[in-house]
């Protein structure tokens, strides 16, 4: 998706990872991150964690209704599971409309 034009909903995925089972989590992540790329409504996702294990994933959908079925995917609910009982320590989620967006990039330099 043009990252500068934006709309739609944002889910915003605020966590802290537990210190072990990378190799699952990333396992997960992977599968996760392919099956949502499947589903109507899907836009993209933007994810970072830090060294400490905080992380911020923003997932973008077309819609309510778009992002509440991803919410309620089977997948997607038995993985949430398995990452309260294994992986995270917390985690928050935000859900926002997105009203306005827009993106700059630095211009490549020509040498």
């Amino acid at each position: 998706m043009d990252k500068t034009k934006r709309s739609g909903i944002a889910v915003i995925f605020k966590s802290l990872r537990t210190p072990h089972d990378d190799e699952g989590y990333a396992a997960a992540a992977e599968a996760m991150d392919a099956e949502a790329r499947r589903q109507p409504g899907y836009l993209g996702i933007d994810s970072v964690r830090d060294a400490a294990g905080h992380g911020i994933t923003i997932s973008y959908w077309a819609d309510e209704a778009a992002a509440l079925a991803w919410r309620n995917h089977a997948d997607h609910s038995a993985i949430r599971a398995q990452g309260r009982a294994d992986w995270y320590e917390s985690y928050e989620v935000i859900v926002a409309e997105i009203g306005r967006s827009y993106a700059w990039e630095k211009p490549a330099t020509v040498i």
